[in-house]
């Protein structure tokens, strides 16, 4: 989930929301906290669901007999959490104080829209070409290549000139696309390599999924700390702390893996291409992971404004925003976990499809309603169903994206996610125009899902078991749970 969730975006957006009375009689502030709570209650119940059905499966089991004694997979999977972590940190701390910051310095809205769109920007035109670096020359390389671009990025809040600014959203922007796509990239080829179960890997972005929703918390509250006692830039030195720790552990812990090693970088950015031309699965893959993603970073522009607006049409008041990105970190919570149960029980190509039609329907609920707990509530699931699609969608690449161009094919996914935010932050859109564009990306991810599942399994390297779930099963149904 992105770290603009903690706080309100620029307002770029026009809203029309009707007026309605509360749907509940309860004191508006007293709501607020009885969904949190209701939230956490609900995530608690589901862990320790999920704890003990792992301790009574046989399958689970089997699988940690199967990890030897050794416990190599647990000190790689705890290498790996580490770091990602850590790197995730690096960016949360970062979120809430980006907008305030440049507001502080004294730029205006336009202004501060043009700094975004330069992040954006860099990120789709950058982060391909450096991708394509990464499969060749080593994702080691350039992960550690993330934590000195934005620890240089942390570094240019200090100036309050324009171009230094930019400079530091530019290299911010090239920073978020490593972020995304090489670490993930380092992890698949890792486990792959070292000959761990394939089915391991989705336990391992299920646990980095819902660690990021708790460093999600823990950094929005760290970073309103330093921010009130050392001022607005203390955020972004703390993150530049981090990024060194990050950078240090990374040198003296990773591995170097590669992708196609002996191809030139031009070579693998066209072969990256040729790949996705060639595969209508990886086509569609990209497609759904476009409009999920390009869904959620509109409604990171738009949830501040759209409940705001719902709340003076209703109960009136201002919006408590930190109970509400806590709310929305625990509901990404309990989709993580969630996600063990799909993974373990139903197809995971045929269960997402659920998953995304659910996702337009709560879009559309929040179109044409005029309640601001109706709204609420429909945000709160769709940030569920955020905690169930990454791991998924983390599972999904690792069969069907090869490993010799992985990182340039995720960058290139992003590219249509960024060209959607640019223009999102050049229109002023109405309140439904914008959730209806949301209900439409994700009505377009449903129908390319299910077409991603009736196509069936294909052949990546030997990973067929990556999307399926314990208890091992024999090939053939195997095949069946892709």
């Amino acid at each position: 989930v992105p770290h603009a969730l903690f706080s309100p975006p620029p307002h770029t957006l026009t809203l029309d929301s009707g007026n309605g009375p509360p749907l509940f009689p309860a004191h508006p502030l007293i709501m607020w906290d009885i969904i949190f709570w209701t939230c956490l209650s609900a995530c608690a119940a589901v862990r320790t669901a999920q704890y003990f059905a792992e301790k009574r499966s046989h399958a689970a089991e089997s699988a940690e007999a199967d990890r030897g004694t050794d416990g190599s997979f647990s000190r790689f999977q705890a290498n790996y959490l580490i770091v990602f972590l850590l790197a995730v940190a690096s960016d949360w701390l970062q979120g809430p104080y980006v907008y305030a910051l440049y507001t502080m310095y004294g730029y205006t809205q336009a202004q501060i829209g043009h700094l975004f769109i330069a992040g954006f920007g860099s990120s789709a035109v950058f982060g391909t070409f450096v991708a394509s670096i990464a499969d060749k020359y080593g994702r080691r390389m350039i992960a550690l290549v993330f934590a000195v671009t934005y620890f240089l990025s942390c570094l240019t809040k200090h100036s309050p000139v324009f171009w230094v600014l930019m400079v530091g959203r530019i290299l911010g922007g090239i920073a978020t696309s490593i972020l995304f796509s090489v670490f993930e990239s380092w992890l698949v080829c890792e486990h792959n390599t070292r000959g761990f179960n394939p089915e391991w890997l989705s336990e391992t972005f299920s646990k980095a999924q819902f660690g990021n929703s708790v460093v999600a918390i823990l950094a929005g509250q760290v970073a309103g700390y330093f921010a009130q006692r050392f001022g607005k830039v203390a955020p972004f030195d703390l993150s530049a702390v981090v990024l060194v720790v990050l950078f240090g552990i990374i040198a003296l812990t990773w591995t170097e893996n590669t992708g196609n090693s002996k191809a030139s970088v031009s070579g693998g950015f066209k072969d990256a291409w040729a790949a996705c031309m060639a595969s209508r699965r990886i086509l569609l893959v990209g497609l759904i992971q476009s409009c999920f993603e390009g869904a959620m970073y509109v409604f990171v522009f738009i949830w501040t404004p759209a409940l705001q607006k719902a709340q003076d049409g209703g109960v009136g008041g201002e919006i408590p925003h930190g109970v509400i990105f806590s709310t929305f970190m625990v509901a990404c919570m309990i989709g993580s976990s969630l996600f063990t149960f799909i993974v373990a029980y139903v197809p995971l190509t045929s269960a997402m499809r659920f998953v995304y039609l659910l996702g337009t329907s709560v879009f559309l609920l929040a179109t044409y309603s005029t309640n601001v707990w109706v709204t609420y509530s429909a945000f709160v699931v769709f940030e569920l169903l955020c905690g169930i699609y990454f791991p998924a969608m983390g599972t999904i690449r690792a069969k069907f994206v090869p490993e010799s161009t992985r990182s340039a094919i995720m960058n290139f996914f992003r590219i249509p996610l960024n060209c959607i935010v640019v223009v999102l932050l050049y229109n002023n859109l109405t309140t439904q125009v914008v959730m209806t564009l949301c209900a439409g990306l994700l009505a377009i991810a449903t129908v390319a899902q299910h077409l991603l599942h009736v196509a069936g399994p294909e052949e990546q390297g030997g990973q067929v078991k990556a999307l399926g779930a314990p208890p091992p099963v024999p090939a053939t149904q195997d095949d069946e749970k892709i």
